[in-house]
C-alpha cells in the first residue's frame, strides 16, 4: 500500500519593492513604474517549476512625480502621458488564471484606467526561479496590449506629448518578483 502524499504547490508572495510595470506607446515613449512607490499584491503557486495558480493585483499612481518618461528629455509625468487627471490610478485585479502548458499561460482580470473598468486577458510567462543572497525568487512577466479608446484616453495633444503623436495602443509589461 502506497502512503506517500502528493507534493503540494509552494505559495510565493509578490515582492512589491522588486516588481514594476513598463508602459509603452508608439514613438518609443516609455514610462517605467517601480514597485517601491506603487502597490503590488498577489501570489503564485508553483509545483515542480510550473505555475499552478496565480493571483495578481496592482495599483499604480500616475501622478507620482518620480515616474518619468524614460525616452523623453522633458518634465512630463506619467499622468501627462495618459491624460487621466481626474482618476489618477491604474488598477488591475486578476479574476482567473489559465494554464495551457508550461510556456503558455493567460491571466484574466479587471483593468481600471480613467475610472473605466474592462476585462482584459494578458499573457503570463513564468521566467524561472533564481536564488539571490540566499533567498529564492520566482520571476513572472505579464504582457498585454490595450486600446486607448477603450478607457476614454482619446486625447492626443501635441502639447502633452512633447510634440509627438501617440499610438492608439498601449503596451503594459509587468515584471513581477515573488518570494517564498
Amino acid at each position: 500500500m502506497n502512503t506517500t502524499l502528493p507534493i503540494s504547490a509552494t505559495k510565493w508572495t509578490i515582492d512589491s519593492n522588486q516588481s514594476d510595470v513598463l508602459i509603452k506607446a508608439r514613438h518609443s515613449i516609455i514610462a517605467y513604474i517601480a514597485g517601491s512607490i506603487n502597490k503590488f499584491k498577489g501570489h503564485i503557486d508553483i509545483h515542480e517549476d510550473s505555475i499552478e495558480d496565480a493571483s495578481i493585483e496592482f495599483c499604480l499612481d500616475v501622478n507620482n512625480k518620480e515616474n518619468k518618461l524614460e525616452q523623453m528629455d522633458s518634465h512630463l509625468r506619467l499622468n501627462d502621458f495618459l491624460d487621466i487627471n481626474e482618476f489618477p490610478y491604474i488598477n488591475f485585479k486578476s479574476t482567473s488564471f489559465q494554464k495551457i502548458n508550461n510556456n503558455i499561460n493567460f491571466l484574466k482580470g479587471e483593468l481600471t484606467i480613467n475610472n473605466i473598468t474592462k476585462v482584459v486577458e494578458l499573457d503570463a510567462e513564468f521566467i524561472g526561479i533564481k536564488t539571490y543572497e540566499g533567498v529564492e525568487k520566482a520571476v513572472f512577466e505579464v504582457v498585454g496590449q490595450i486600446n486607448r479608446k477603450d478607457f476614454g484616453l482619446t486625447s492626443n495633444s501635441y502639447h502633452q506629448t512633447g510634440g509627438l503623436s501617440l499610438g492608439q495602443d498601449i503596451k503594459l509589461i509587468a515584471n513581477l518578483e515573488f518570494s517564498v
